[in-house]
């Protein structure tokens, strides 16, 4: 019973999702000039694969619904990232930053790294990834390139940026003592401080290299994934209720960072996306569903091993990442809110249109 139920939601929910999906795949042109990414595994375009680092998704079965393949993708198809580039208007997927040639960074760069976090420490027990902080270093190296192309780049006031990172911040971290100090050395609310903090200094330096129209994404409820669940047991609960409440004390930060943000700078209006709301309302039946994917340890796909088949009917591709049906309702209900709980001040299709006061 508990699976036909489930398959009625799910089924429900691509209804929904494509729908949706459809009504906003409207634009002919590219909405706004340019488009750069930045986060972790959620988003990552194939910035790791030339990493020496097991964060890695370029071989079978991910990919298996992408266009090109196994790209590094951390998922069967596409990734939100993609998706909202496509809603705005972009014909080709934003390239990866080792990738990116001079022709090309003019419209975008990815800069996501799988297993980065806010955190420099955070992930690196897998080996190499690229933080957050190294990922704005790259984008400071972007800029550089681009201003010696073109002799005005007041066009980047008008891109959209996006920055969807934090969740190894925890996964990878404060949720893993055996490995990482910082939950001997803070609780949990004095975590989510000091990581919004260094946070809110990352967010205005993108601000000080040209970034004026920023969308963060909060972190989805992390106890939800069949890792966590796995990992700590939900005690007959759907997901570890104690993980989702050290990761809402974060999400919580989202809204007055954006309110002191867009105060400050008033040329520039920070944005708030609310996965955790979008993708696993109230914790809804049918969180409690098997990966789509053979494991290989904890959370990444066996490579060469043979998915499900219908994965149309998989909230995860692995044990972590969301499939690709997931990542469509993410990115349809941040470009286009569904409801007001979704975005804060604006959603992205919003933002776009925005008119920013001059200065600055």
């Amino acid at each position: 019973m508990g699976q036909f139920v489930h398959e009625i939601v799910v089924s429900s929910l691509i209804i929904i999702v494509s729908l949706h999906f459809l009504m906003v795949l409207v634009s002919s042109q590219t909405q706004v000039p340019c488009y750069f990414i930045f986060g972790d595994s959620l988003v990552d375009g194939g910035n790791n694969n030339p990493l020496a680092t097991t964060w890695k998704a370029n071989y079978p079965p991910y990919g298996i619904d992408f266009p090109k393949g196994p790209t590094g993708r951390f998922s069967n198809g596409r990734t939100s990232a993609d998706i909202i580039g496509e809603l705005l208007g972009f014909k080709e997927f934003i390239p990866p930053y080792p990738n990116a040639t001079n022709e090309q960074i003019s419209k975008g760069v990815n800069y996501a790294s799988g297993g980065a976090g806010i955190r420099d420490e955070s992930g690196s027990h897998n080996g190499d990834r690229i933080s957050l902080g190294r990922q704005i270093i790259h984008h400071s190296s972007t800029i550089l390139r681009i201003s010696q192309m073109h002799k005005n780049t007041s066009f980047l006031k008008e891109c959209i940026y996006l920055v969807n990172v934090g969740s190894n911040d925890y996964i990878n971290n404060f949720l893993m003592p055996e490995k990482y100090n910082s939950s001997h050395s803070f609780k949990a609310d004095q975590y989510a401080n000091v990581l919004m903090q260094r946070y809110s200094e990352q967010l205005r330096s993108l601000y000080k290299l040209g970034g004026r129209k920023i969308a963060m994404f909060g972190l989805t409820q992390i106890g939800c994934t069949p890792l966590m669940v796995n990992k700590f047991g939900t005690g007959g609960k759907q997901c570890v209720e104690w993980v989702n409440d050290s990761i809402r004390l974060f999400n919580e930060k989202f809204k007055p960072l954006v309110d002191d943000l867009n105060k400050l700078n008033s040329d520039a209006r920070f944005t708030f996306i609310n996965t955790s709301g979008i993708l696993y309302p109230q914790g809804e039946v049918g969180l409690r569903t098997p990966p789509c994917c053979k494991l290989s340890g904890d959370w990444p796909c066996t490579p060469n091993s043979t998915p499900c088949r219908v994965r149309t009917m998989s909230i995860f591709f692995d044990a972590l990442h969301p499939a690709e049906v997931s990542n469509m309702v993410i990115a349809s209900r941040s470009y286009t809110a569904l409801l007001p709980t979704d975005a804060y001040p604006h959603d992205i299709q919003k933002l776009v249109n925005l008119k920013l006061d001059k200065r600055g």
